[in-house]
């Protein structure tokens, strides 16, 4: 057995051996697929002013001096010096993984010249002056200590880079929830791993001491059971409660709220707002044309004040609630700084409603960013441009966001009412003469 760990090498060094000569062999190639192109750019470029030369001095006209200076117009025509550009190769996944594979080769081949030097020694009868077994445990030791650093760097500051407070009210009680969990879990995760590497290191390999066979312990089972059972009921159990205070709306409260519908479709969002009566009119898909995009039924009187928008604008402290529709493929209604999202399902609407507590320019003024501005994303991977999926929301004062909405245009313009005029006359037209063939028939 010892003799076939000693002779693994051989493969560890062998692979080396096979990934540097693949190594060298692509450089080679790039080498010479450069150089060749070099030399058929400058083969290609003496033909073309050889060619030239000729055309400008045949055989039986006697060369004669020219006002054009043929050396100075081909000069700019030779093939310059390339300078290859590796930058490139560094940043690629495949340049790194294949770094990484080497470095686990280096490393397996100095464990195997390690295992040799003591192999060696027990054949002389003399005892190997490195202990494994302690190094591994002091390196774990190592290894913990590094670890609770990192959570603490993690907390500390990618936390703050990450987390902000919530701009709606409802996002108190998701931040909350999260807080409490996250506490949760790092007591949890802390501790394992004191006890994982703390276990490690203190209970390392030994030949002054055995290893105590420890199969079961009924009171272990139980603390191990029943505590996470009981910590995962509440936390299951607050996020419902959360989430149903958050979704379950009065019809009350509903109506209070003012009421904007949101579609999305790839690659936007088409937004809009409800009139003085404060409701959306309905939609019917098969209605949709090139300027009647969102298929409104305007023989609903609802929808005739209904405006058309370009970016979100609610005022701080009032309720807003956002009807929700796609009109291709399933997308996501997502503002994180509100604490919202919800998917767009074709359809199918679906709702949220929320009341934001920070207006733009005191988020700007609290997170030090004059340019700072809430953001619409789509949270669904929806096709090629879903990362475009974007819209602006400001949050203003109830005096702002009336002026705001007054300045708004009507969906329901001339060029709808000319549309639906023009289709009311086709319908009509359609109906004499199915009128009149009826007539002739009956005759």
């Amino acid at each position: 057995m010892r003799l076939r760990e000693i002779f693994n090498i051989r493969t560890a060094a062998a692979l080396l051996v096979i990934c540097t000569i693949t190594l060298m062999a692509n450089t080679l190639f790039a080498q010479e697929v450069q150089d060749s192109t070099v030399s058929s750019t400058t083969a290609a470029i003496d033909t073309a002013a050889k060619s030239a030369l000729s055309e400008l001095s045949p055989s039986n006209v006697p060369l004669i001096s020219t006002a054009v200076d043929t050396v100075a117009r081909y000069k700019n025509m030779q093939p310059l010096e390339v300078t290859k550009d590796y930058s490139e190769a560094y940043r690629s996944g495949s340049y790194y993984l294949m770094m990484f594979f080497l470095l686990c080769i280096f490393i397996a081949i100095i464990g195997k010249i390690l295992k040799v030097y003591e192999i060696s020694r027990e054949m002389q009868g003399q005892k190997s002056k490195i202990d494994s077994r302690r190094i591994n445990g002091v390196l774990l030791g190592i290894a913990l200590i590094v670890g609770i650093y990192g959570v603490y760097w993690s907390y500390s500051v990618q936390g703050p880079m990450s987390m902000h407070e919530s701009a709606s009210v409802h996002g108190l009680d998701i931040d909350y929830m999260f807080n409490i969990t996250l506490i949760l879990t790092t007591i949890v995760f802390i501790l394992t791993h004191i006890a994982l590497f703390g276990f490690s290191f203190k209970y390392r390999g030994s030949e002054n001491r055995k290893a105590y066979f420890y199969p079961h312990n009924n009171s272990l089972e139980r603390i191990w059971t029943i505590i996470p059972a009981i910590v995962l009921t509440v936390l299951v159990l607050l996020g419902f409660f959360t989430w149903r205070g958050i979704t379950n709306v009065s019809p009350e409260d509903q109506k209070k709220a003012i009421n904007i519908e949101i579609t999305g479709e790839q690659f936007k969002w088409s937004l809009r707002y409800a009139g003085a009566d404060n409701q959306i009119g309905t939609r019917n898909y098969k209605l949709t044309t090139p300027t009647n995009g969102l298929g409104i039924d305007f023989k609903d009187q609802k929808s005739w004040d209904d405006k058309l928008v370009s970016e979100i604008v609610i005022p701080v402290n009032k309720p807003v609630r956002f009807t929700i529709g796609s009109k291709d493929v399933l997308h996501s209604f997502y503002l994180p700084d509100f604490r919202v999202q919800m998917n767009a399902v074709p359809g199918m609407p679906t709702y949220f409603q929320f009341t934001p507590r920070l207006t733009t320019a005191e988020v700007r003024v609290e997170r030090n960013n004059p340019e700072y501005n809430y953001v619409l994303l789509c949270a669904k991977i929806c096709g090629a441009g879903h990362y475009n999926m974007q819209a602006k929301v400001t949050v203003v004062s109830e005096a702002e966001y009336a002026t705001w909405l007054a300045k708004q245009a009507l969906y329901y313009n001339d060029d709808v009412k000319k549309e639906l005029q023009m289709v009311n006359k086709k319908s009509a037209d359609e109906n004499n003469k199915i009128a009149l063939n009826t007539n002739t028939i009956i005759k």
